[in-house]
């Protein structure tokens, strides 16, 4: 089974007027320009009178090399939004409002072809060459994704004009 690190675990919270569709297409492109494939795992909106809730998850993986892929897991949750409009430029366009939660998580998959599966000799070669022969490149694999995955959070925050709150 391939082995899968979870590196970095943040939320992005956001309570005002903000434009979701905006912001999900936002994100995809995002990962798109990125080289990620998006699978989108699950989408539900369910309608609460004038009010919407909204669950949006996504698993998004790029390979790195044969021996490791990036998988990072996004999860938007808006529990009450509302469609309202607002001031864009001194023109009134369309806007949600609501409380937004943006789940993000790093991992790391070593092995992901599974090719140190075949038996238990080759598992424990596998711990080796992890530990001690390829050590230094699994540490800069490490700060790729969490500097990948700090850049767009950056950008979220950007997105939504929170900065750093």
């Amino acid at each position: 089974m391939p082995e899968k690190d979870t590196l970095y675990q943040t939320k992005v919270k956001h309570s005002g007027i903000f434009d979701f569709p905006e912001l999900y297409k936002f994100c995809f492109e995002w990962f798109n320009d990125e080289g990620y494939d998006i699978l989108e795992k699950k989408y539900s909106e369910k309608i609460k009178g004038d009010l919407k809730e909204i669950e949006v998850d996504w698993e998004c993986f790029r390979k790195v090399s044969d021996y490791f892929k990036f998988l990072i897991k996004v999860r938007f949750y808006i529990p009450n939004m509302a469609d309202v409009e607002a001031q864009k430029n001194g023109q009134k366009v369309s806007a949600n409002k609501g409380s937004l939660d943006v789940k993000l998580t790093a991992v790391m998959i070593k092995d992901y072809e599974k090719r140190w599966e075949g038996n238990a000799f080759l598992k424990f070669l596998r711990g080796v060459y992890d530990r001690y022969i390829i050590r230094g490149r699994i540490e800069q694999y490490e700060a790729k994704i969490i500097g990948e995955i700090t850049d767009l959070i950056a950008e979220i925050k950007a997105f939504l004009s929170i900065g750093n709150k």
